[in-house]
Parts: structure tokens; C-alpha cells; sequence
């Protein structure tokens, strides 16, 4: 359920430029493992990034279903691929836990997105802190 307040960034799959590319891969034996994996990531992966949170839906059959909210986001890692037109970023959580986005498109993009969104959540989260003429410690 998504909040009156929540504005969607991107919603959406993987690149189309990871599955083609994958594709070509197949014409070797060695490549075919990559290429089912991108049809799997082509057809059940799905990203849904707001201002609030971070929702995958992946897994087989796209059953499973991962939210993160930026608040609980410590760093953010990524690498591009398919010559820069896509890429895997990395969410490393506050707890030290990691979550996985393969093949995201326009990745530099959402991380700018996702980052700015970080620093504004901060920033009122410590506007909230103050008590009086105190701070909670």
C-alpha cells in the first residue's frame, strides 16, 4: 500500500540491454548460464523506487518480495554494465545486511534519486531529535 505522500521515481524491470546482450551470450556453452538467468530477471523481476521506500519483486515466478525503507539505508554501491547503459547497485543496509539490483536501467540516475531522498530523510529525522533545549542522546 502505498502512502498519499509517496511520489514513484521508477517502476518497472531489468534493462532490455542485459537480455539481449545475455542472449548473444548463448551462442556459447559457457554464456548459457547467464542467459537464463537474464530471461528469468527479464520476465518475474520487477523495481519500484519511491521518495519513502525501495520494492523488488523477484524470485521464481516473481513470488518473492523485498521492501527497504531509505531510512534504513547506510551506503549505496554501484557498478555499471552493458557499456554503461545499465548497472548492479548494492543497498547496504543500517543492520549490515545487503540487498541486490541487477541490471537496473539508468542506475546513476536512481542512485542520485535514491541518495538525495537519504539526506532529506536525515535531515528531518535529526530536526526531530531536539527536545525543548535539549537533545535525546
Amino acid at each position: 500500500m502505498i502512502n498519499m505522500n509517496e511520489d514513484t521515481f521508477y517502476e518497472g524491470g531489468p534493462a532490455k540491454g542485459d537480455l539481449i546482450i545475455n542472449l548473444f551470450a548463448a551462442i556459447t556453452i559457457l554464456g548459457l548460464p547467464f542467459t537464463f538467468a537474464a530471461i528469468v530477471r527479464s520476465l518475474w523481476l520487477r523495481y519500484k523506487i519511491t521518495n519513502k521506500r525501495i520494492t523488488i519483486d523477484g524470485g521464481w515466478f516473481g513470488k518473492n518480495k523485498t521492501q527497504v525503507s531509505l531510512s534504513n539505508i547506510e551506503e549505496i554501491r554501484s557498478i555499471p554494465r552493458g557499456f554503461g547503459s545499465y548497472g548492479d547497485m548494492v543497498l547496504i543496509l543500517n543492520d549490515g545486511s545487503k540487498v541486490e539490483m541487477k541490471s537496473l536501467p539508468s542506475f546513476r540516475e536512481k542512485q542520485k534519486f535514491i541518495e538525495e531522498n537519504i539526506n532529506k530523510r536525515s535531515q528531518i529525522s535529526n530536526l526531530n531529535e531536539v527536545e525543548g533545549f535539549a537533545t535525546k542522546s
